[in-house]
């Protein structure tokens, strides 16, 4: 059958092609057609915009936790003995420089001169503390904090017999001037 449906279109062929349906029908026909709306592009600037906001974000969500994690360090895990020693420097240290602090009162270039070498170490010691979370081996760095903290308790203990005999010397001067 179709074989003798594809002989008939085939032999009147030409009057298939001479009638065109009516050009109302064709708008009917679109018109029931859903419009096709152009696609949306994109300028470079707004794509560049939407990539520069999107790395920021990135950046400071990481930042963020890269403080997190060196704040939540938990000494104790790593050794509860170095890290009860720590607390005991850190609290000697801070003792140590109100004392000086309260000493050399009277003289605040002689705490400014001492104050540098205190900055230095502590520099230090900060180092050591944001390098901690990182480290392979927790240990080693906490111990090397340590270690940074008993330099600092005997450099202060030695800043604070230097402020002692000065001050002795400083008011034995006085004494003897007042006697002459």
């Amino acid at each position: 059958m179709s074989k003798r449906l594809e002989d008939f279109i085939r032999n009147n062929r030409a009057q298939f092609d001479d009638m065109e349906p009516d050009s109302a029908l064709w708008d009917q026909i679109a018109n029931s057609l859903p419009l096709h709306k152009p696609n949306k592009t994109f300028s470079a600037g707004f794509v560049l915009r939407v990539a520069a906001t999107i790395v920021l974000i990135m950046g400071v969500g990481f930042t963020a936790y890269i403080k997190l994690i060196e704040s939540n360090v938990d000494l104790a895990s790593i050794n509860p003995e170095y890290a009860q020693q720590q607390a005991q420097y850190i609290s000697l240290v801070k003792n140590k420089r109100n004392e000086l602090k309260a000493i050399t009162k009277a003289d605040p270039q002689l705490y400014g001169e001492l104050d540098k070498e205190f900055l230095r170490m502590d520099s230090v010691y900060k180092h050591l503390k944001k390098e901690l979370p990182a480290s392979p081996d927790r240990e080693k760095v906490l111990r090397a904090m340590i270690q940074n903290l008993q330099i600092q308790t005997n450099i202060l203990n030695q800043q604070l017999i230097m402020v002692e005999q000065y001050n002795k010397m400083k008011s034995g001067q006085k004494n003897e001037i007042k006697n002459i």
